[in-house]
């Protein structure tokens, strides 16, 4: 999964997973937190991972580097 980016999801509990999703993965899984409430299954490098979706509270993603000045 190249271009995947870090991924942290919340739950109601206090529990939190990090995964790695490619950025059409973590739209589909923004696209269900709109949705019903059920369970949905995200495909990750190490698995897939079942996630009851009425439990999710946030999900954070990895800011980019900040850089300040020129690159190169």
């Amino acid at each position: 999964m190249a271009g995947a980016e870090l991924v942290e999801i919340g739950f109601s509990g206090g529990q939190v997973i990090a995964v790695r999703l490619e950025a059409s993965k973590l739209k589909d899984l923004r696209g269900a937190l709109d949705g019903d409430q059920g369970w949905t299954e995200l495909e990750t490098p190490s698995g897939v991972v079942a996630l009851d979706l009425s439990q999710v509270q946030f999900v954070r993603t990895d800011a980019p580097p900040q850089t300040v000045g020129f690159t190169g």
